[in-house]
């Protein structure tokens, strides 16, 4: 539903009534007033003919038909060129839904979560600052060897999170803390820690 800008808004009015009942309505109101006026008055200058209305005749007055509304004007909208396009409303979640929606999404997938070019940076950053100057400057890596580092790297993340996540739980919360992650490490010892 599009918001509302406050144009177009429909008037508010009294129910309207069929075309045959107004125009009967009419003509009791235009003969009630003509004949108090004649006896006040005295003599009228209107015609002396009576008429009848067309329902004690039998028949239906002309342009009115029965069963069917009259067709409706077309609608008028006061949007003019240059205004914004209204926006759908976006679908609002309970909290948590959409934790769960993505852990979900997550869990089913098998692909990388680091970026490759990010990720290859960092590893040649790190042989550079690692190996002599004249070794590091000259190394070429393959592009299986990158992503065999990022499988790894992302696997030890992972599995450091649910230790971690267990961590949380047993202290009886479930936002995980720096502290959480240290004793993860810390009760994994030097290698699987990592030192």
């Amino acid at each position: 539903m599009p918001p509302k800008t406050g144009r177009g808004r429909k008037s508010i009015a009294g129910p309207r009534k069929s075309t045959a009942a107004a125009a009967a309505a009419a003509a009791t109101t235009a003969a009630a007033t003509d004949d108090g006026a004649a006896a006040a008055a005295g003599p009228s200058t209107a015609p002396a003919t009576t008429t009848t209305t067309p329902a004690a005749r039998g028949r239906k007055p002309a342009g009115v038909t029965r069963g069917k509304r009259p067709a409706k004007a077309p609608r008028t909208s006061n949007v003019e060129p240059g205004d914004p396009t209204p926006t759908g409303r976006r679908r609002r979640y309970k909290p948590g839904t959409v934790a769960l929606k993505e852990i979900r999404h997550y869990q089913r997938s098998f692909d990388l979560l680091i970026r490759k070019l990010p990720f290859a940076r960092l590893v040649r950053e790190v042989a550079l600052d690692l190996l002599p100057a004249e070794v590091g400057s000259e190394l070429r890596w393959q592009s299986h060897a990158i992503l065999a580092l990022q499988e790894a790297a992302e696997a030890f993340l992972v599995h450091l999170f649910e230790d971690t996540n267990l961590c949380a739980i047993h202290a009886k919360r479930v936002t995980i803390m720096q502290k959480d992650i240290q004793l993860a490490r810390r009760i994994r010892g030097v290698w699987g820690g990592l030192g």
